[in-house]
């Protein structure tokens, strides 16, 4: 993608690995620079206990072609969202894309577990770091992002509105925390449109995370030998893709058309005409509705 986004100021909250990191690399891939936060620093990992750092998201974004900046921070933790925005406002003056991708609910679920069943700590935890964050994010980044129109924020989800209307997704907890993000972005849209601003939910389909390859015992230059266990992953994406979706989205002009609404990286892609690293177009969400969820048996074509 050409670099369209020099002068462009973005933070990406939750950026130490997963989409988040995926869309940190792709900003910085169009010139933007890029704040990215966590709590997992190459001084102290967080509960998750894995080795992505924030540092190394930043690295990452530098030799795309941006500008990365780490920021250890919790974004439970008002004092430290505010520290945050007041650093990006000394600094620079602007924000112009928010993307909110704070997650941490990985060790936290448990599969189709009733509410009454379910470990109740966790499953307020996951609401806290799914919910909370957000909320705290962008109320001390948005004055931030009004002070120059055409702003745009991002809410990270899992599941367009259309799917998650209609399908049960993983447990209670996991079901509210995805359909809650969705609707952030279409508040969010109401309260920033008429202010400039642009808001959005966006989905990536079946991620290949450093976690789920990790899961299924691949790397991203084997992982197709998951197949053979897991055929429906054939329509997995890299986080790169939906990087690009944001990147697209933050470099059009006209993307106030889209405030309120809720997107795909697939859908995007066929719109703004974009592809995965390795060329192609993975169409999840369209691939899960019309071949996985009726049984017929994994077959990408026309579908990537």
């Amino acid at each position: 993608m050409p670099a369209q986004l020099h002068g462009n100021v973005a933070l990406v909250a939750g950026a130490t690995r997963g989409a988040g990191r995926g869309i940190a690399v792709e900003l910085g891939a169009a010139g933007a620079t890029v704040y990215v936060t966590g709590r997992s620093t190459r001084a102290r990992r967080s509960e998750y206990d894995r080795p992505e750092t924030i540092e190394d998201t930043a690295d990452l974004v530098t030799a795309a072609g941006g500008h990365g900046i780490a920021v250890p921070a919790d974004h439970l933790d008002p004092a430290q969202v505010r520290a945050l925005v007041d650093r990006i406002a000394r600094d620079h003056g602007r924000l112009d894309v928010l993307v909110n991708d704070i997650w941490g609910g990985e060790k936290l679920f448990e599969w189709d577990t009733p509410l009454w069943e379910h470990d109740l700590d966790n499953g307020l935890r996951l609401l806290r770091l799914a919910i909370e964050t957000h909320a705290v994010t962008s109320h001390h980044a948005l004055p931030l992002l009004l002070r120059h129109p055409g702003g745009l924020v991002v809410e990270v989800t899992d599941g367009t509105a259309d799917y998650n209307g209609d399908h049960y997704r993983v447990n209670f907890f996991y079901d509210l925390a995805k359909s809650a993000v969705l609707r952030m972005a279409f508040a969010l849209g109401h309260e920033l449109g008429p202010r400039g601003a642009t808001a959005v939910a966006l989905t990536p389909g079946w991620l290949r995370s450093e976690l789920m390859l990790e899961t299924y015992g691949v790397s991203e230059d084997n992982w197709r030998d998951a197949l053979e266990r897991v055929p429906h992953f054939a329509i997995s994406e890299t986080p790169r893709y939906v990087g690009r979706a944001v990147a697209a989205l933050a470099a059009d002009p006209d993307v106030a058309r889209l405030n309120g609404r809720s997107l795909s990286s697939g859908g995007l892609a066929r719109e703004y005409g974009f592809t995965d690293l390795d060329g192609s177009r993975p169409d999840a969400w369209r691939y899960l509705v019309e071949v996985q969820d009726p049984g017929k048996p994994a077959d990408t074509t026309g579908y990537r």
